[in-house]
């Protein structure tokens, strides 16, 4: 399975959102998941992976099926890929057991270890980092996933979720579900699919 995530923020805490399918070619999610989060912790200028984690385990953690690849909406290395970015502290913080993709629509000066991948008509490339996967392996995911725009259709569909512009697919196959979580961090993920443990929001 792989999951796509993304979070939005708002005046009082945050939204995240999942979508699952079982191929990169999918035009349609197996699995949604909305996860309304009443309580994340201030931007802080250059770690704003302490912000945006906790979020992503959290809706994580209320998948049915654990995935092998998760995609997130940024980087996974900065510099030249040896300054973690939001992706590598997923990988770590997921034991590195799960694949995880890094999709950035600008670049990140400095951001060495990104490979462009051109999708759609458009002159602007994507920017894709990976922990866990070959660089190049990752790139021929992001341009192979389903869609004729820049964005694929399930990374745009996620960040919809997210930001409340989409409402659930009209199929029976595909349960949508929002459950309220009062702080991120509450459960560390096992990628086989079961909630292993719960813990406090740690963010290192």
């Amino acid at each position: 399975m792989i999951a796509a995530v993304d979070v939005d923020y708002r005046e009082a805490g945050a939204v995240a959102a999942c979508v699952c399918f079982r191929d990169r070619a999918d035009e349609r999610a197996a699995e949604e998941v909305v996860l309304p989060i009443a309580r994340v912790e201030p931007y802080e200028p250059g770690r704003f992976f302490r912000r945006e984690l906790p979020c992503l385990l959290a809706v994580l953690g209320d998948l049915d099926v654990g995935p092998e690849v998760v995609i997130v909406d940024g980087y996974a290395w900065l510099g030249d890929g040896g300054v973690p970015g939001l992706g590598a502290h997923l990988f770590e913080a997921l034991g590195r057991r799960v694949a995880v993709v890094g999709v950035a629509k600008t670049r990140f000066r400095g951001a060495l270890a990104a490979e462009e991948v051109h999708r759609g008509a458009g002159h602007s490339p994507l920017y894709v980092t990976a922990a866990g996967m070959d660089l190049q392996e990752a790139a021929r995911f992001v341009r192979e996933m389903h869609g004729p725009y820049r964005i694929p259709t399930l990374l745009k569909r996620v960040d919809q979720l997210c930001r409340g512009l989409a409402g659930p697919i009209p199929c029976p196959d595909v349960p949508p579900r929002m459950r309220p979580r009062s702080s991120p961090g509450e459960v560390e993920f096992d990628p086989r699919g079961a909630k292993i443990a719960e813990h406090g929001a740690s963010k290192e």
